[in-house]
């Protein structure tokens, strides 16, 4: 307990050293966290050191360098030109070593892209928006408030599990009490940072609410996402990198999911759906 409670502090430590500068330490940061986390998770499907590991690596790296020239929209289509160049070279290094990688091998290459480098780059990107100083913790917020607080309503009203064969522990009572108090935690988020927030959020405490409230929900599927990748190949831990806590994506399971999710809701409170559609 003591191991998990120090690296946690050491972690939450690095966290504001990181986030609060923001610009290229940043990105920087998490650039190397999006590549631990990709290593961990090739290593779990065996091609952390093989070719196809290493392509994963360098597009990583350059899908970074763009997003720092081009920032979140201003080269999206770009953005998706490249993914899907990366894709031909990975499919052309399974037909060109074939039978050296399976199938799973090379879809879990491509996937790695997505699941763990470009979700978790919406820290940085959340980062870089108007206001996006104090919209980034709403991440950190929705993702580890709402941990605490199904935690704390698990155990003392957890009586119908959710998903007894991924995590027996979490509970549907958890659940809930997890998304509510991720809301409850953004609207006194809100209120207290309204000032600060004014400019990028219209109506801060109920805006940080809603924010929560979609982010704490998406952190469920987040993190039993990542027990289920464990549990289908057998595994406790990605790594024990932070100890006590395992690796980089068992920390941060369910804020891979809620980085997009929430830099998505700020966009729609900020444009509409109506706007969205047209």
């Amino acid at each position: 307990m003591w191991k998990r409670l120090f690296s946690g502090i050491i972690l939450i430590a690095l966290m504001v050293a990181f986030i609060v500068p923001g610009g290229k330490l940043l990105w920087a940061g998490t650039l190397a966290l999006s590549v631990i986390g990709l290593f961990e998770l090739y290593r779990v499907e065996k091609i952390h050191n093989k070719g196809l590991g290493v392509v994963g690596y360098l597009s990583t790296v350059v899908y970074y360098i763009m997003l720092f020239l081009y920032g979140g929209s201003a080269g999206s289509n770009i953005h998706v030109i490249f993914f899907v160049g990366v894709l031909i070279v990975i499919m052309s290094v399974y037909v060109f070593t074939f039978p050296t990688y399976n199938t799973e091998q090379v879809m879990s290459a491509f996937f790695g892209q997505i699941y763990v480098s470009v979700m978790l780059s919406y820290i940085y990107m959340t980062r870089i928006q108007t206001g996006g100083a104090f919209l980034v913790w709403l991440i950190f917020l929705s993702s580890w408030g709402s941990d605490t607080c199904a935690y704390c309503v698990g155990m003392l009203f957890g009586k119908h599990k959710m998903s007894p064969k991924l995590s027996p522990k979490k509970s549907v009572e958890g659940a809930v009490g997890g998304v509510a108090g991720a809301a409850a935690l953004g609207a006194l988020y809100g209120t207290i940072f309204a000032n600060q927030l004014t400019a990028a959020l219209p109506h801060p405490a109920l805006d940080c609410a809603i924010i929560c409230f979609v982010g704490a929900f998406i952190s469920i599927v987040g993190d039993l996402a990542a027990s289920a990748i464990k549990r289908d190949h057998g595994v406790k831990d990605y790594s024990n990198l932070i100890p006590g806590h395992g690796g980089v994506l068992d920390r941060y399971d369910s804020v891979i999911f809620v980085a997009p999710a929430i830099y998505a809701t700020i966009y729609l409170l900020n444009n509409g759906i109506a706007n969205l559609i047209r």
